[in-house]
Formats: C-alpha cells, structure tokens, sequence
C-alpha cells in the first residue's frame, strides 16, 4: 500500500471506527434521534425500529472503518464503502433547510459540523480511482 492511500484510509478509518464503537449499545432514546435525523437523506431508515437502526449504524461504522484500516481490503472498495457512507450523510446536509444557506449550497452555522462530511465522500472517490502501485503497473506492461 501506497503512503498516500494509507494516509487516506487511515485518518478516516479510525475517526469512522471509533464513532461505531462509540455507539455500541446506544440507548433507544439516541438512537431514536439520530434515526429522525438520519430519515431526512435516507428514508427507508424509517422502518427500523431506533434499537435495530442503532445497531446497524454502529456495526455499519464499525464496518466501514475497518475497511479502511485494515491493508488486505482492496483500496477501491475500502474507497467504495466510505463513499457510500459518506452519500449517505451529504444526503442529510442537503435535505436538512437549516444546514444550508438561502442557496441551498453553502453551509450555515448548523451546517457547517455536517458539511465536512463531503471530505469524507470526496476522500472516498478519491480511494476508488486510484491507480495503485507501480509494481502493478510494471507487471501489467509485461
């Protein structure tokens, strides 16, 4: 693995798994809310239950930044998991009013904590169209 790519997978990678972990067994009142939050960019959360949406966004956060962390995972699909997480959270920040301004594109001072969930998407697509190694493409040419 590249230093570039490990760079990219790994600052994301622990920030991402010690937010799933830090969810481990989150109570139904939390969890409850993120799910109202969370319905807002994607609706089909809504026929959870708070305990199982719980879960799944911790055991999903904890899979995603494993993903990212641990080297033997393919760097286009760690890249491939992270960008669909992080759809998933810009789809909040532009279906929520009070995250943007008037132009439905730049932050509000509410916005701003989730707006820097593009990074995470933007680092993502970066992870999938990366080349990888020169070793592979020396290989390739022969």
């Amino acid at each position: 693995m590249r230093l570039d790519t490990a760079l990219l997978r790994a600052v994301p990678g622990a920030f991402i798994l010690n937010s799933g972990i830090g969810k481990l067994g989150i109570d139904e009142e939390s969890a409850g809310g993120l799910q109202q939050m969370a319905a807002n960019g994607v609706p089909m959360v809504e026929n959870m239950t708070p305990a199982q949406f719980g879960k799944f966004l911790s055991y999903g956060e904890i899979a995603v930044g494993a993903a990212l962390l641990l080297p033997f995972v393919p760097t286009r699909i760690a890249g491939a998991a992270l960008t669909t997480f992080a759809s998933g959270l810009v789809a909040n920040y532009f279906s929520i009013d009070s995250m943007t301004e008037e132009d439905g594109i730049r932050p509000s001072q509410d916005g701003i904590p989730v707006a820097k969930d593009t990074w995470l998407a933007a680092i993502g697509l970066a992870l999938m169209f990366t080349t990888g190694s020169k070793k592979c493409k020396k290989k390739d040419k022969k």
